[in-house]
């Protein structure tokens, strides 16, 4: 979760197309894990048969595709990067679910679709580029009654939290908040809390940090990408020596 620094126009386009490029290709974008993903769509309440499904901040697609594949239903897949779309497009065409999947390359915050016409919203590690309170209240409107939304946000697991890890987050998502916190934040936003989960650190290094590192060794290095790559060790470090206190938690929560 590089964060985008006070800099010039210019230099934060350079900024956004070296994070892009360094995550090109990888099968995610953000910490994540499909058996975890599975486990909860397990539980959820039930759904219409053929729900209808939106996936905000998709990137390259694996959550999309999953859900695609797990309800046989269609998904509207949005991100604001069309590097990533293209390859959804590619991924869903080699697996054969391309009649499934509506890649959508837009603003998660300015979608116009209309009121209660999604029954399954989810999305991975993107809710922060808003807020979580903003996100929720914002997707809110689309949800349908009795709407079930998962949504993952980095969260800290305590509130006694050692100071470099707070001085790191502070810096680089300063509205990030407790569970606890979050738990209200989605009460406040029209939500009902059913459930939470906590990704486990190892998701985080077998199925993101691992191959980001791989990446890292192949990516033409550019001041740009040195910037990036930087930042991206530091978050590494501080996972490493941190993952007890904070990481990302999925709240399963109902239109209320």
């Amino acid at each position: 979760m590089s964060t985008e620094k006070q800099m010039s126009i210019d230099a934060q386009t350079k900024y956004i197309a070296a994070l892009t490029d360094l995550h090109r290709g990888l099968d995610r974008q953000g910490p994540g894990d499909s058996e975890f993903s599975r486990n909860i769509l397990g539980n959820l309440p039930t759904l219409p048969l053929k729900p209808r499904i939106a996936d905000l901040g998709c990137g390259s697609g694996v959550s999309a595709l999953l859900l695609a594949q797990h309800y046989q239903s269609t998904v509207m897949a949005v991100d604001s990067s069309s590097a990533f779309i293209d390859e959804l497009k590619a991924r869903a065409k080699q697996l054969g679910l391309e009649h499934l999947i509506i890649p959508i390359h837009g603003d998660m915050a300015k979608l116009h679709w209309s009121a209660g016409s999604v029954d399954l919203l989810w999305s991975e590690g993107a809710a922060y580029n808003l807020g979580f309170e903003q996100a929720l209240k914002t997707w809110r409107q689309f949800l349908a009654n009795s709407g079930v939304a998962v949504i993952s946000e980095m969260s800290w697991f305590t509130d006694d939290v050692p100071e470099p890890a707070s001085a790191y987050w502070q810096n680089a998502y300063p509205m990030m908040g407790t569970e606890t916190e979050n738990i209200d934040r989605a009460n406040r936003s029209g939500f009902s809390v059913l459930s939470t989960h906590r990704l486990p650190s190892q998701a985080w290094w077998v199925n993101y940090y691992g191959p980001l590192r791989e990446r890292m060794q192949q990516i033409e290095i550019t001041p740009s990408t040195q910037l990036v790559i930087r930042e991206t060790e530091e978050e590494m470090s501080l996972f490493e020596k941190f993952s007890d206190f904070y990481g990302y938690t999925f709240y399963v929560l109902q239109a209320a």
